[in-house]
């Protein structure tokens, strides 16, 4: 590296004998006295001026970006000085993921991360920033769980920081830096009756969702998705194909979560009260685009659709639609005149999957079954969120020792008081 330290507030000159002299500058005596020069990796000249009497400072600043770029670690000061704000909307518009995953991470950064982080210029970030904006964060989003979703998606950003040489280290990473860990809650599924009390509570048009969601474990974009040719009422199958959701303000059809294809049991029980739903409703074509607002149209004739035959918004759906239906079973108060429902974070449909899970334990299913049916990544998650569901363990486990010791010594096997 060609690096050298300028004295600004002096000049060499040839003096009348032919000899290097140095004379003061025009400079001299104003503003900074040192600037310290180097040509960095990309044939730039860079620079940064020094105070006078502080010329061994300026040396040491050349020689750890000498260091840097010996070990790889050069970072351009440049680079440094980029605001958070500005490197998000950079990196925001190269996120791959699909669309509705760039919607969720665009919204955690916009509203929860550039407020308090924005004019910060990247190079300045030490874990006390990081520590204090969690601890802000916490005051204002008392959910963990979202928090959580919140620190992992800006502490993407700043590995991708990392990996563009904007910073050496992600500020997330300090072991002083605690990432938001949820409260362990364990599923509590709902009662029979609540299902089937909050069925009775919707509009005739809706009542089937819950046999597709209770009966055959659908997600909720996944019921507003089902179309009457993934029903197989011969064989008994339920052919989870696609599903509907909001991308940029618009309804898509898109694969289901994780693009997991799956085909789940469908009940005769299930089964008669959809084709009886269909029969009353009858299935109607709807066309939208494919994963994208300007992907390729296609067509699905739906099972489920609003009262004008379109597909179903989620938003409208949850809040003139279900929340009556919550509260028309007790599980939430009325309506006030003038205000909304309450809100009922674990009362959504998806709480009938997790009613679905616990009837297919209870009668004895596999955890290996119920994954697949599920469309969960692997069994082992299946096991993690379910494992307190498991019909009578700990009965099983006690006479299963039991039965062993009591082979293993002599005398009559204590009863269980």
């Amino acid at each position: 590296m060609a690096g050298h330290v300028q004295d600004r507030w002096y000049k060499t000159e040839i003096d009348s004998d032919g000899r290097s002299v140095r004379v003061k500058s025009d400079r001299y005596g104003i503003g900074l006295r040192y600037r310290a020069r180097y040509v960095g990796p990309d044939g730039t000249e860079q620079s940064k001026s020094f105070p006078d009497r502080e010329k061994k400072r300026a040396e040491k600043w050349l020689d750890r970006i000498k260091a840097d770029m010996d070990t790889g670690q050069f970072i351009d000061p440049k680079a440094e000085r980029v605001t958070f704000r500005e490197y998000a909307a950079k990196w925001l518009t190269g996120l791959t993921t699909d669309l509705g995953s760039q919607e969720v991470v665009d919204r955690r950064i916009r509203l929860h991360a550039v407020p308090y982080l924005g004019l910060r210029p990247m190079g300045s970030f030490k874990p006390e920033h990081m520590r204090t904006w969690l601890s802000t964060l916490q005051t204002v989003l008392p959910n963990a769980t979202y928090r959580r979703g919140i620190y992992d998606s800006v502490s993407s950003l700043f590995n991708a920081a990392v990996d563009d040489g904007v910073i050496k280290a992600n500020p997330c990473h300090a072991r002083s830096v605690k990432a938001p860990e949820p409260d362990p809650r364990l599923i509590q599924p709902w009662p029979e009756d609540r299902v089937f009390a909050v069925r009775a509570g919707l509009p005739d048009r809706y009542a089937a969702t819950v046999d597709a969601a209770g009966g055959g474990g659908l997600r909720q974009g996944e019921v507003f998705g089902l179309a009457a040719e993934n029903i197989d009422f011969d064989t008994g199958w339920l052919h989870v194909r696609q599903q509907v959701k909001r991308v940029r303000g618009a309804l898509v059809f898109a694969p289901p979560k994780r693009g997991k294809l799956r085909s789940t049991p469908l009940s005769p029980v299930v089964g008669g009260n959809l084709r009886e739903h269909m029969n009353r409703f009858s299935p109607v074509e709807v066309k939208l685009p494919w994963r994208t607002p300007d992907g390729p149209l296609v067509t699905r004739n739906l099972v489920f659709t609003s009262g004008v035959g379109n597909a179903i918004w989620r938003s409208y759906f949850d809040d003139y639609v279900w929340k009556p239906a919550l509260a028309f079973a007790g599980v939430i108060p009325p309506k006030q005149p003038g205000e909304r429902y309450a809100a009922a974070p674990d009362d959504g449909m998806h709480a009938l999957r997790h009613f679905y899970a616990s009837v297919l334990l209870d009668g004895g299913e596999s955890i290996k079954a119920l994954s697949v049916y599920l469309g969960h990544s692997d069994p082992g998650f299946t096991l993690r969120i379910y494992t307190h569901l498991l019909p009578s363990s700990e009965e099983r486990t006690r006479a299963a020792v039991s039965a062993v010791f009591h082979r293993g010594t002599s005398g009559p096997l204590p009863q269980a008081a």
